[in-house]
């Protein structure tokens, strides 16, 4: 039998842990990851985990689960199941319209959510192996097809997006929700260098390139500011994450080659000491915390990735 793989979106942490319970208690599959928002979801996210069913709430505070699923639905090929207390034809139509696959309702009744995962599990694991089958059969007949470039356009075609990749899993952080938008900001920088434009832009300037990126030129202006700070959180919560790794490297073993490395150029010295003193629990100011400068942190990561 085929170990699925879930992903739970929602704002309630209560929620979260009680579907995990759920999926895990009844050997449903695994729990591969988790979000709190809409905004930190992404189709190429899901699939570098190889989600096979994504479980997202309809009502979030920055990007609710219809937003998101209109986003990432012409991109994933999993399930998506919607949960939520409202029960408006409306919203439930749109939801279906848009790939939907079944509709749970809060509070979560543990029978109802038992009954629609092994439902829509039994239609993955079917699927899953005409898939497999396929695959054989067309492996047999069109074995030379291996050897066309094609086949790895995407992955050859800027190699300064698998440096990023490689560099952000050396700092801890490559399963985080910013990925994404750090990756699109090294493609920006990229791109920039191609056309011979010298100025680093500003960080506002970044993130509504990468939200137009996304959405295109249609989206309106309320849309972009509410992405764009959705965004920046994500980001933000990110470096903070790779300055506690590389903080907790530092308290490992100073000698330590990524600490060395990446803690003076990703990082003001004083604010990986201030989390190194957090992490030990011996800060002076209980309230105080350690800024993070994206900026340094964005272009040192350029300049890592271009080596």
């Amino acid at each position: 039998m085929i170990a699925l793989k879930f992903f739970i979106v929602d704002d309630s942490t209560t929620i979260r842990a009680m579907l995990s319970n759920i999926i895990e208690e009844e050997d449903l599959g695994t729990v591969a990851g988790e979000a709190e928002d809409g905004s930190e979801i992404y189709a190429d996210i899901l699939a570098e985990q190889e989600i096979d069913i994504l479980m997202i709430d309809l009502l979030m505070p920055n990007r609710d689960g219809i937003e998101t699923i209109r986003e990432i639905a012409p991109f994933f090929h999993g399930k998506i199941i919607m949960i939520s207390q409202v029960e408006t034809k409306d919203m439930i139509g749109e939801a279906y319209s848009l790939g939907v696959d079944h509709y749970i309702t809060k509070p979560i009744n543990r029978l109802e959510v038992v009954n629609i995962l092994k439902k829509v599990s039994h239609q993955l694991q079917l699927e899953k192996s005409l898939i497999d089958i396929q695959k054989s059969l067309s492996h047999l007949t069109n074995h030379t097809q291996k050897r066309n470039p094609e086949i790895h356009f995407q992955s050859t075609q800027n190699p300064i997006i698998q440096s990023g990749k490689n560099i952000l899993c050396e700092l801890g952080i490559i399963g985080e929700s910013g990925i994404k938008d750090l990756l699109d900001i090294l493609a920006i920088f990229s791109q920039l260098e191609k056309d011979g434009v010298r100025e680093t832009p500003s960080l506002k300037d970044l993130y509504e390139k990468i939200i137009k990126k996304r959405f295109g030129p249609s989206i309106s202006p309320q849309e972009v500011r509410k992405e764009m700070k959705a965004g920046e959180q994500r980001i933000r919560r990110t470096i903070h994450q790779a300055l506690e790794h590389i903080a907790s490297l530092g308290l490992t073993d100073y000698t330590n080659p990524k600490f060395e490395n990446y803690s003076s150029s990703f990082f003001d010295y004083t604010q990986v000491r201030m989390k190194m003193l957090e992490l030990e629990g011996k800060a002076q100011d209980e309230n105080s915390h350690s800024r993070i400068n994206i900026k340094k942190f964005i272009q040192a990561l350029y300049w890592e990735a271009k080596g």
